[in-house]
């Protein structure tokens, strides 16, 4: 006898399910000015990291994990991953017809085309945490959209070097255990999570308007703590050990640290805390600026320190800047260790 139970419908037959473009969409068709180019433009992006997932899975099977022997712009040995990841995003994006500007972290200069329906500007790392990729850990695509400032105009380096509050999209891609990608259309206040189902090839919306969670966690590559300034090293310290003067119980905070920017982050955005990248190594466009938004989207903050994130305007594309992202009430006692520290200098 059948039974229409949907309680025991098998997980692979369900249909009740959104996927990232029927969200796209649906958000399309509430937005009474939409074009649609953006919706182009977004598919063609997850259709990127699904390639990208799909090489990152079978790399070791095809022998695309190692070194190439050069280094990039940013000085940094390059993997054969990132230079095939990077060349899956440009190509893909470009074939979008909807890509005016493309800052790549791979790519000394960007890259211009012109048509009349190229509109937006990409700036994104196409495999952000490369160095674990030889040991299987979890690392991901960042990218940020604006679009341009006259559409009608030829496509300039200026059309990107511009605050991070003029964004108009963000999001990064997981690959780990699962592939997963969150999405922020910025000044929705909301960022939504969708999960790679390897059997229909959809993204599917799995984590819906997510926000910070509230764990005492903090992360940090502590083993530069030498180069941190006082401000870092004393908040961390307040993380660590208990006040001066304390008695009965207290509880430290959780030290977790991947290495890798999307998978510290993604635990971060998930479970709450605080993420640090003190000493300005982490670049403002691809990095910094798309992080921001997801951070804020979920109710979190991001600051150098000492100023909001979104409001540095980058003096090029590769410009660099410290960060530290996380909940509300973790970044401010950060920026009150700043304020102290400032203020001593001052008074000195």
């Amino acid at each position: 006898m059948t039974t229409n139970n949907n309680n025991n419908q098998r997980e692979d037959l369900r249909t009740d399910f959104t996927t990232l473009t029927s969200d796209i969409l649906h958000t399309q068709q509430k937005a009474g000015q939409a074009t649609g180019d953006l919706s182009i433009l977004l598919a063609s992006l997850s259709s990127a990291c699904k390639w990208i997932a799909n090489v990152v899975r079978k790399s070791e099977l095809l022998k695309v994990t190692g070194v190439t022997g050069s280094t990039n712009v940013q000085n940094e040995e390059v993997k054969k991953l990132d230079v095939l990841s990077n060349q899956i995003m440009c190509n893909l994006l470009r074939d979008s017809g909807r890509a005016a500007v493309l800052v790549s972290e791979e790519d000394e200069n960007a890259i211009m085309f012109e048509g009349e329906s190229a509109k937006y500007c990409v700036c994104f790392d196409p495999l952000d945490g490369s160095s674990n990729i030889d040991c299987g850990v979890s690392i991901g695509t960042i990218f940020g959209i604006y679009k341009k400032k006259d559409t009608h105009a030829k496509p300039s380096v200026d059309d990107v070097l511009r605050p991070g509050t003029e964004m108009i999209a963000a999001g990064y891609c997981m690959y780990g255990s699962y592939t997963e990608l969150v999405l922020t259309l910025c000044g929705t206040g909301s960022v939504n999570g969708y999960t790679l189902d390897p059997h229909i090839g959809e993204f599917v919306l799995t984590h819906r308007n997510i926000k910070m969670g509230k764990k005492k966690i903090y992360s940090v590559n502590e083993g530069n703590a030498y180069q941190f300034d006082e401000a870092i090293n004393n908040y961390i310290n307040s993380l660590k050990f208990p006040p001066p003067g304390h008695t009965g119980k207290w509880t430290p905070y959780t030290a977790r640290y991947v290495g890798s920017m999307v998978a510290d982050i993604h635990r971060t955005l998930l479970y709450g805390g605080i993420f640090l990248y003190p000493g300005g190594k982490l670049r403002v466009l691809y990095e910094c600026f798309p992080m921001a938004h997801v951070i804020e989207a979920a109710g979190g903050k991001a600051s150098t320190g000492r100023k909001r994130i979104l409001d540095l305007v980058p003096e090029q594309i590769h410009a660099r800047s410290p960060i530290v992202l996380g909940t509300k009430e973790e970044v401010e006692k950060v920026e009150e260790f700043y304020r102290k520290m400032d203020g001593k200098v001052k008074s000195g």
